[in-house]
């Protein structure tokens, strides 16, 4: 493994459909597959904007677009609004559990009905079992999966890489017939008390897009900063 950038070779896709803007193109820029990685240079690189997907890190890289803009949550800062706090109060009930890996059957389910009742329309469906394995993977020995019961019930479960300066918040899928839970938020709260418990600093969101309806929620946790003209950047 290595932590250096200076022989970091990287590579660009074909454009190809946007997934978050209509009738826009998408361009990647990839780390390449082959380059030894550590939790240093993946620190490293998520302060330069980029985000892990299997084991896979990449970032927008678009010729005439500038949307994907990488956001973070400074957890030392932040402080929960009137509703992020009632939704810490509705599920100060669940208990967490942390485990290495997520190939038990009960997380599949949970992730299969995730995926069916809330993104039908997405890339993910119809979920699979191969996909799910390999778009969640302990890349780099550096990810958590923390499972929250409803009593004997898995009710989320919250894909967290840890990195040298913060958490980095992978995916989080969980039961979509207990909305009043707000669960989604919750897994986000949850993190930033987590990051605060470990004395960390950040919990990467991934990126923040300005008119896209799935991106949108990122907004509601202030103050965030947002990687804009190669500097992070406060805002709210």
């Amino acid at each position: 493994m290595t932590s250096s950038m200076r022989d970091l070779k990287v590579y660009t896709t074909y454009p190809h459909s946007c997934s978050y803007l209509d009738e826009q193109e998408a361009t990647t820029l990839f780390v390449d597959p082959r380059q030894p990685v550590d939790k240093l240079l993946y620190s490293k690189l998520s302060l330069l904007g980029f985000r892990r997907s299997g084991n896979h890190i990449y970032r927008p890289h678009c010729t005439h677009c500038e949307a994907c803009v990488p956001a973070r949550i400074p957890v030392a800062l932040f402080q929960p609004g009137r509703s992020q706090r009632r939704t810490l109060q509705r599920n100060e009930d669940l208990r967490v559990r942390r485990t290495e890996d997520l190939r038990d059957e009960e997380a599949f389910q949970l992730y299969r009905r995730y995926i069916e009742l809330r993104h039908a329309d997405g890339d993910m469906f119809p979920p699979d079992r191969e996909q799910y394995e390999s778009f969640l993977n302990n890349a780099w020995d550096c990810t958590h999966y923390y499972r929250f019961y409803d009593r004997h019930s898995l009710v989320a479960l919250a894909v967290v890489d840890e990195l040298q300066d913060g958490l980095s918040a992978i995916y989080t899928f969980f039961e979509p017939l207990q909305e009043k839970r707000s669960l989604g938020s919750y897994a986000i709260l949850w993190q930033v008390q987590r990051a605060r418990a470990l004395g960390l600093d950040y919990v990467y969101l991934g990126y923040w897009i300005k008119g896209c309806r799935k991106m949108a929620y990122k907004s509601s946790y202030r103050p965030l900063e947002l990687h804009v003209n190669n500097r992070w950047t406060v805002i709210g």
